[in-house]
């Protein structure tokens, strides 16, 4: 089997389409919602912006996306401000719900497909190819995703050639009371370490609160967060005031990396951009 054989038989696990065997709009057809920034990023990296009719709040990039109605947050999709878009299909990613909201949008006979996430950097391109199949864009996709995979390529090798690996907490706050790191099979882990980062936080699996015992464990040297978040919680002298992390080398040497949200999790087709911006950071 060749390498494309391999993307694609990837891509069709990562797209779960829910559409009870209806045929797929034909290109030029769709009208598409989409509920996820990183699928709409990818919808129009791969030229599909003009068969988007409406967006949720995460979808904030490219700028074209301003634009665009807003049909709530991924997590909380209201079916009816969905449906009053008069979609064929709504995109969205396995983070979208709830899923009472997804069986009324499949039921008024709207096209539901979810697109998986990525837990390894090899994922990325297959996630690509799964948003091209969806919107009958497959050729565009797979330029991209050949792409994709040269650039990690290419960043995998200079993380292997990096003589230190400095220990980075990677925390995703929304206020004090929502305080979350990332372990293991998570965006952060793998933008760590396509940076040449060691993960602090390689103990724990998933996006996991934070606790004053789990910030000393880790032990971070640098904490790397989204700016939305850094700036939830004050910014980073406040940031350093939280119980177990004040006593971390980090707190101690003032060492935080703030990066655009959607940008440092978004793992799509500007994953070499965001690796770049955590990387040149640390290793200043």
């Amino acid at each position: 089997m060749n390498r494309r054989q391999t993307l694609l038989g990837g891509a069709a696990m990562f797209a779960l389409a829910a559409c009870r065997g209806e045929a797929a709009p034909r290109r030029g057809d769709e009208r598409v919602v989409v509920a996820g920034g990183p699928i709409t990023e990818i919808a129009f990296a791969i030229g599909a912006g003009e068969a988007i009719v409406g967006a949720d709040t995460s979808s904030v990039f490219p700028a074209e996306t301003s634009a665009l109605p807003k049909v709530g947050y991924q997590r909380q999709l209201a079916s009816e401000g969905v449906l009053s878009l008069s979609p064929t299909m709504l995109l969205a990613s396995d983070e979208a719900g709830p899923p009472e909201a997804l069986d009324q949008i499949r039921g008024a006979g709207v096209r539901v497909v979810t697109i998986g996430s990525p837990k390894e950097a090899s994922a990325i391109p297959t996630r690509v190819l799964a948003v091209g199949d969806a919107l009958a864009r497959a050729e565009e996709a797979q330029s991209l995703a050949s792409k994709l995979e040269q650039s990690i390529a290419a960043l995998e090798r200079k993380a292997a050639s990096r003589t230190t690996r400095p220990r980075v907490l990677l925390l995703y706050a929304r206020g004090h009371g929502s305080m979350l790191v990332g372990g293991r099979r998570t965006a952060a882990e793998i933008v760590l370490s396509l940076a040449g980062c060691t993960n602090a936080a390689s103990d724990l699996e998933g996006f996991v609160p934070l606790t004053p015992e789990a910030a000393l464990a880790a032990r971070p040297e640098i904490v790397l967060a989204p700016q939305m978040g850094l700036e939830s919680l004050g910014g980073a002298e406040a940031l350093f005031a939280t119980p177990g992390l004040s006593e971390t080398p980090a707190a101690r040497n003032r060492r935080v990396v703030a990066v655009d949200d959607l940008l440092l999790l978004g793992l799509g087709p500007r994953i070499a951009e965001a690796v770049e911006a955590v990387a040149s950071n640390v290793f200043a």
